[in-house]
C-alpha cells in the first residue's frame, strides 16, 4: 500500500475503535440494542472486494494495540482490532449484504466457508427485511445470485422465497428493476412467480412494466403457474400495451384469457390498447381474444370503440368496425354511439371514416339518451369543420329535437364566442336549418357583454391607425415626388402618374378622416349605431391603406425611369393579397366558402326568426359579400392604374 493509502486507513480505525464493544446476537432485522457498527475500514474492504484485507480484518488475532493508538502493518495490511460478521452499517446491512449488493461472488464464497457457524448465515435480515439475495438481485449481480442460491442448496437453507418488509421476493426485485438474466437465474432455482407483494403486484407484471423481454420470457417459459396480477386488478397484459408488440405476442401465446380479463374499472387489455392507439398491438388482442371482447364494456358503458372514437384513433376504429361491423352500434351507458363520443371530443378523422362508410350512415342521425344527434353535440362543442362535414358530406337531419325540445340551431344560444357562433349559424341556415316553433315575441336574441366592449376596444387602435394614415398622406402631398421647380409648383405636374399619386394621396387623406369621424362618433353615442359606425369607419380604413398604398407605386413609376417599378408593382399586388386575406378573415366568417354565404343569404333573409336572434350573423355575411365586392373592384381598379401607367410611360420620349 502506499502511504496515502495507510494514513486513511489508520484514520478510518481510530474513528471505528471506540464504536466497538462486545459481541451479541443481532435479531433478525439486525436492530438488536447489542449489535455492532461495522468497522469503516472493513465496510471499504468488503465494498471494494477485497478479499485478502477482509480475512485479514476478521481473522487477525485480539490485541490491545489499537486502543493505544498502536496500528501494526502484516504483508501490507493495516492491523486493527478483530472485526465480526455480526458488525452492520447502515440500515443494518451486514457483511453480506455489502458484498452481495456489489456482486463479490468469490468473496461470498470464502466468507461463507470460513464463518458459516450459524444456520442463518445466508438469511440475515436489515431494517428492510432484505436478505442479502435481495440485495444482489435488486442490483442485477447475478454472479453473487447464483453464488448465494448455490450456497443455499448445498446448507439446506432456504433463502429464494424469502420476504423483506414490502414482501418483495428477490425475484419481484430483479424483475422489477429489469434484470433479465438475473430472473432467469432465479425461476431456474425454483423462485416462485406466484407470490404478490404488499401492493398485490407479481413478478411478472413488474417484468412487463420494466420492459424486459428476457425476464417476461423466462418466467412464462419456466412457471407454470405465475401469476399476471398487477395494482388495481389488472394484468400484465394491460400493462404490457404500452410496452411492445412483443411482450404482448408473448403473453397471448401464453394465455389469451388475459384478453378478455378485466380491471377494477371493467377495462379489458383491449380497451388499454384502443386508447394508446397502435394498430399493430390492437390487431394482436383481436387475432387472439375470443370475439365478444370487442362487445365488453368497461364501468361507464364504453367500449374499446368508444375509447378509440374519443381519442382519435381513426385506423383502429376501422380495425374494430372490420372486425365486428356490428359493435358500430354498441351504446355507453348514456345511450351514445361511438361516433357521438368522437363529435363531442372535436376527433374530425373518426367523423370522416363514418361519414364515408355506408355502413355507419344510420348513426350521423342516431339520438343519444337524451335525443341528441351527432350534430347537436358539434353544434355544443363549437366543432365549426365537424358541422359543416355533417351537413355538407353526412347530409343529415337539421331539423331533430332532442328531450329538451331543441334542435340544433338552438344550441347556438348557448355560444358565447361572437365568432363561433356566426360560424355555426351560417353553415346550419345554409343547409336548411331552422329553431323549433315559437312566437317571435318570445325569441331571445344572441347576445354577449364582451361585444360591445370589444367594439370600444377595437374603436380606439383603429382611430389611431386612421390619423396615423391620414398623417403619412398628408405629409406625402406637400413632398412632392422629384419636388418644386423655381415657379413654386411640382416639377412633375404635367406627367399623369404625377396626377395619379395626387389623386390617390387625396382619396386616403379623405377616407381616413371619415373613419376617425365615424369611430369617434360611434364610441361617444353608445348606440345602437356604434356597430354600423364601426363597420362603415372598417371600410373607410379599408379604402384609405390601399389608396395610399396605389399613391406610392404611382410616385415611384413618376420619378424613376427603370424598369425596377415593375418589381415595385409585383410587391405590392402581393401584400394586397396578404391583406385582403388577413382583412378577410377577421372581417367576416373565416371557414365559409362564398357559395355557402350566398346560400345563407338567400335562405336567412326569408327567417325572421333568424334575423331577430342571430343580427351580428346576417351582418356579418352581408359585409362580407360586400367586402368580396370590393376586393374584386380594388384590384380591377389596380391593373387598370398599372396598364395606364404603363402606358403613360411608353408615350414618354
Amino acid at each position: 500500500m502506499d502511504h496515502h493509502r495507510q494514513m486513511q486507513d489508520i484514520q478510518l480505525a481510530r474513528c471505528s475503535s471506540q464504536h466497538h464493544g462486545s459481541e451479541a446476537a443481532v435479531t433478525a432485522r439486525g436492530d438488536s440494542a447489542g449489535s455492532l457498527e461495522m468497522c469503516p475500514a472493513l465496510y471499504l474492504a468488503a465494498y471494494k472486494g477485497r478479499a485478502e484485507e477482509v480475512m485479514a480484518l476478521l481473522l487477525q488475532p485480539r490485541h490491545g494495540g489499537v486502543a493505544q493508538g498502536n496500528l501494526d502493518q502484516v504483508n501490507g495490511i493495516i492491523q486493527h482490532r478483530q472485526c465480526t460478521l455480526l458488525e452492520v452499517c447502515a440500515e443494518r446491512n451486514t457483511l453480506l449484504h455489502v458484498t452481495a449488493e456489489q456482486g463479490h461472488g468469490e468473496l461470498i464464497e470464502e466468507l461463507y466457508h470460513r464463518f458459516n457457524k450459524d444456520k442463518n448465515f445466508l438469511s440475515h435480515r436489515n431494517s428492510a427485511l432484505d436478505t442479502p439475495l435481495h440485495c444482489a438481485a435488486r442490483a442485477g449481480r447475478l454472479n453473487a445470485v447464483k453464488v448465494l442460491l448455490n450456497l443455499s442448496r448445498d446448507s439446506g437453507e432456504s433463502i429464494i422465497n424469502c420476504k423483506n418488509e414490502a414482501r418483495d421476493t428477490a425475484l419481484h426485485l430483479a424483475a422489477r428493476h429489469g434484470h433479465g438474466a438475473t430472473v432467469e437465474a432465479l425461476v431456474a432455482a425454483r423462485a416462485s412467480a406466484s407470490e404478490v407483494n404488499k401492493a398485490g403486484v407479481s413478478p411478472l407484471y413488474l417484468a412487463v412494466i420494466s420492459k424486459s423481454v428476457p425476464a417476461v420470457r423466462a418466467i412464462m417459459t419456466v412457471c407454470g403457474d405465475a401469476l399476471s396480477i398487477g395494482p388495481s386488478s389488472q394484468n400484465a397484459l394491460h400493462a404490457a400495451v404500452f410496452q411492445s408488440l412483443e411482450m404482448v405476442q408473448l403473453l397471448l401465446q401464453w394465455k389469451p384469457a388475459l384478453a378478455s380479463q378485466v380491471d377494477c374499472n371493467g377495462s379489458t387489455p383491449l380497451h388499454f390498447a384502443a386508447s394508446h392507439g397502435n394498430l399493430s398491438i390492437v390487431s394482436a388482442i383481436l387475432l387472439a381474444a375470443p370475439p365478444t371482447t370487442v362487445y365488453m364494456k368497461d364501468s361507464d358503458g364504453l367500449s374499446a370503440l368508444h375509447v378509440a372514437a374519443r381519442l382519435g384513433h381513426a385506423d383502429v376504429v376501422k380495425e374494430l368496425i372490420g372486425v365486428c361491423p356490428d359493435a358500430s352500434k354498441l351504446r355507453d351507458s348514456h345511450g351514445e354511439t361511438f361516433l357521438h363520443a368522437a363529435v363531442r371530443e372535436k376527433r374530425s378523422s373518426v367523423v370522416s371514416l363514418a361519414i364515408k362508410n355506408p355502413m355507419l350512415g344510420g348513426l350521423l342521425n342516431a339520438q343519444d339518451g337524451h335525443g341528441n344527434t351527432p350534430l347537436h353535440f358539434a353544434v355544443a362543442a363549437g366543432a365549426l369543420r365537424i358541422v359543416d362535414a355533417l351537413l355538407r358530406k353526412g347530409k343529415v337531419q337539421t331539423d331533430v329535437l332532442n328531450d329538451d325540445g331543441l334542435m340544433p340551431l338552438d344550441i347556438v344560444l348557448k355560444s358565447t364566442s361572437l365568432f363561433t357562433m356566426i360560424n355555426l349559424v351560417v353553415t346550419l341556415v345554409a343547409f336548411g336549418a331552422h329553431g323549433w316553433p315559437q312566437r317571435l315575441d318570445h325569441l331571445k336574441p344572441w347576445s354577449s357583454r364582451d361585444i360591445a366592449q370589444g367594439i370600444e376596444n377595437a374603436s380606439d387602435s383603429l382611430a389611431v391607425v386612421a390619423v396615423l394614415i391620414a398623417t403619412v398622406a398628408f405629409a406625402a402631398g406637400f413632398n412632392m415626388p422629384s419636388r418644386y421647380g423655381n415657379s413654386g409648383t411640382a416639377n412633375l405636374e404635367g406627367a399623369l402618374a404625377f396626377k395619379y399619386f395626387m389623386f390617390l394621396d387625396t382619396i386616403a387623406i379623405v377616407t381616413s378622416v371619415i373613419a376617425v369621424i365615424l369611430l369617434v362618433y360611434g364610441k361617444v353615442s353608445r348606440s345602437a349605431g356604434l356597430q354600423k359606425s364601426f363597420i362603415v369607419a372598417l371600410y373607410f380604413i379599408w379604402f384609405s391603406l390601399v389608396s395610399l398604398l396605389l399613391a406610392f407605386y404611382t410616385a415611384f413609376c413618376a420619378v424613376t425611369t427603370s424598369k425596377v417599378f415593375l418589381f415595385v408593382f409585383m410587391a405590392m399586388y402581393l401584400c394586397l393579397n396578404v391583406l385582403t386575406i388577413l382583412v378577410g378573415r377577421w372581417f367576416g366568417p373565416s371557414t365559409m366558402t362564398v357559395s355557402t354565404l350566398w346560400r345563407f343569404a338567400w335562405r336567412g333573409h326569408r327567417s325572421h326568426a333568424v334575423k331577430m336572434q342571430y343580427l351580428y350573423a346576417g351582418t356579418s355575411v352581408y359585409n362580407s359579400l360586400l367586402f368580396s365586392g370590393v376586393v374584386a373592384i380594388v384590384f380591377l381598379g389596380v391593373g387598370a392604374l398599372s396598364n395606364l401607367v404603363l402606358s403613360s410611360r411608353a408615350g414618354t420620349p
